[in-house]
């Protein structure tokens, strides 16, 4: 049980093309939204799609394989852990993120 403390699982589809970025020591990172959705019928009978985005962010080889197979509108399968972090923007506003840290995906289809 100790393993699924922190563990996220998504499936959803790629919102933009993945944001590669290469540092110094040419450990690679990857940054993508992906959108999930969930639907249900509201009280007048209609069906209601609720979307939720996601930002997810790949390191190392997951980096490098989100960069070669990746685009957006695929199909996706992630597994991974939250992550939250702040930083101040242009303006010096203290700004909030949660994250999901990819461990693992799993293209599931993609567009031709």
């Amino acid at each position: 049980m100790a393993t699924i403390k922190n563990s996220v699982r998504l499936i959803g589809n790629i919102g933009m093309d993945p944001d590669v970025r290469t540092f110094d020591n040419n450990r690679k990172m990857v940054r993508l939204s992906i959108a999930t959705n969930d639907s249900y019928k509201n009280d007048k009978g209609e069906k209601v799609t609720d979307t939720q985005w996601h930002n997810i962010v790949l390191w190392g080889a997951q980096a490098s394989m989100a960069e070669t197979y990746l685009k957006k509108g695929d199909s996706v399968l992630i597994e991974g852990k939250l992550a939250s972090r702040s930083y101040s923007d242009k303006d010096g506003v203290k700004r909030y993120v949660t994250e999901v840290v990819v461990n693992e995906f799993i293209k599931m289809s993609g567009k031709e």
